[in-house]
């Protein structure tokens, strides 16, 4: 059984227990986006919330306006406190431009308009995505728990196993070798910290309100490494703690294409250079192509011995050239797009809901005249 602690607190599962919500006013904010009802519907995730019972669930929702206004129809069914807040909602954009807000969406927008809105009517705020198929009813409470204690930011991690075979593969075959090339390189407790993070890209994570008020966000798949470079800043590292939410099975991206895998290591890798910039960290990007494939293939060999001995298959030169592939992400970041924290901004939460709950009216059909 594994319990040993590292350079942040870790809050193993030692028992299966299920702690208590916090005292004070709890939300969870699920961003969700689909092509149909069924995409946006995961009914399974919404019967565990219903067990948890948080004060608030705030749903940042991208979709059709068709599929936003059956699922604001669907989640009223549920015994919860429900906000739809559909961010790509057509009067959204023009709310954001007026507040010089302007530029692309995506998941890390959608979370940042939940957040701002949970945080301004709750002391705790959970964030969780709605695409495992093993949601649990102790994932809320697992997150939350920290946040009575004396940490600020909580930030979940988990096993990727499914099929007899080892998931998780950005993670694994991206982040964990290049933040290890980095940190030879570079004597920065930066990236000491964001090491020690055993699922860097899990979309599982717990804030402060007064903490979530002052994180920036990446716009895209760039959050959840954004994020800990936020939380480094926000609340430091005795401020923050990892808690272990168990299996965790997903859907399951292609290595290629558009939204593929290749693709977000595009958008992490320039988010963590970003990160790393504004702390005065320069990477070597000539030489670092070269670091990142060492460590990677060291990595690879470590995968495959584990996989071995607990009689998973284990493909070594596929995964080797998923590598090949996600180092050519390995280059400068581009221009600065973060969307500003929420104490930053002149844009209202209430604004975004206002418009948000006018356009699902017009949308299902009884707002329009």
């Amino acid at each position: 059984m594994d319990y040993l602690q590292d350079r942040i607190t870790t809050l193993h599962d030692l028992t299966d227990a299920v702690p208590a919500l916090p005292e004070g006013e709890s939300s969870v904010v699920v961003p969700i986006a689909g092509e149909s009802e069924a995409a946006v519907t995961p009914t399974h995730v919404f019967e565990a919330l219903e067990t948890v019972g948080p004060g608030e669930v705030v749903v940042s929702l991208r979709c059709e306006p068709d599929i936003a206004a059956a699922f604001d129809r669907w989640a009223a069914d549920f015994d919860l406190d429900v906000t739809t807040l559909w961010c790509n909602a057509p009067t959204v954009p023009a709310l954001l431009a007026d507040n010089g807000l302007d530029g692309a969406m995506g998941k890390g927008r959608d979370v940042w308009l939940g957040l701002g809105l949970a945080a301004s009517r709750a002391d705790y705020v959970a964030v969780h995505d709605a695409d495992a198929s093993t949601y649990s009813p102790k994932h809320v409470p697992r997150l939350l728990a920290g946040l009575e204690m004396e940490y600020e930011f909580v930030k979940g991690y988990y096993a990727r196993v499914e099929d007899g075979q080892l998931y998780g593969r950005l993670a694994r075959l991206f982040v964990a070798p290049l933040l290890w090339a980095l940190s030879r390189a570079h004597d920065h407790p930066l990236l000491a910290y964001l090491s020690a993070f055993r699922y860097p890209l899990a979309g599982e994570f717990a804030v402060t309100a007064e903490a979530a008020r002052s994180i920036r966000a990446q716009r895209a798949w760039g959050l959840e490494i954004g994020m800990l470079g936020e939380a480094y800043d926000v609340v430091g590292e005795t401020a923050t703690a990892q808690v272990d939410l168990g299996v965790h099975r997903h859907d399951h991206r292609p290595v290629g294409g558009h939204g593929g895998l290749s693709a977000m290591a595009g958008e992490v890798g320039e988010a963590l250079f970003r990160v790393l910039e504004d702390h005065g960290v320069a990477p070597d990007y000539e030489r670092l192509s070269d670091a990142y494939r060492d460590a990677a293939d060291t990595l690879v060999r470590q995968y495959g011995a584990d996989a071995a001995v607990n009689a998973l298959t284990y493909d070594a030169e596929a995964e080797r050239a998923q590598v090949d592939s996600y180092a050519e992400s390995l280059r400068p970041p581009g221009p600065d797009d973060r969307l500003p924290a929420w104490t930053e901004t002149t844009l209202s939460p209430t604004s975004v809901l206002e418009v948000s709950q006018d356009a699902l009216a017009r949308a299902d059909g009884s707002g329009l005249e």
